[in-house]
């Protein structure tokens, strides 16, 4: 082939080339982002989506109580009680006529 042969196929390739790259950006899959659009429309849509229950600031408890959880936690766990068990591994000399 001669060097404007191939030159000018080398150019083609690339003209046509970055018509496929533009045409692979813009596909019609499913992806991750899609599939909430409607309640995306109805929550934008929605005059006010805080839930009217968060404004209460007089949150009812007991500070002993909350006081205790926490104690729970600084505090680890004992260990769980140590058992006396023997495993024997190995024959243990009965037979059961399947030998």
């Amino acid at each position: 082939m001669s060097r404007n042969k191939l030159l000018l196929v080398a150019l083609c390739t690339g003209l046509l080339t970055g018509c496929a790259a533009d045409y692979l950006n813009n596909y019609d899959t499913v992806t991750l982002a899609a599939g909430d659009t409607q309640k995306f429309n109805s929550l934008l849509q929605t005059v006010d989506p805080v839930n009217p229950a968060s404004n209460n600031t007089k949150i009812e408890g007991d500070g002993a109580r909350a006081a205790a959880v926490i104690q729970k936690y600084r505090v680890p766990p004992p260990p769980p009680p140590m058992t006396n068990m023997t495993v024997n591994v190995g024959g243990s000399g009965v037979t059961n006529g399947a030998n």
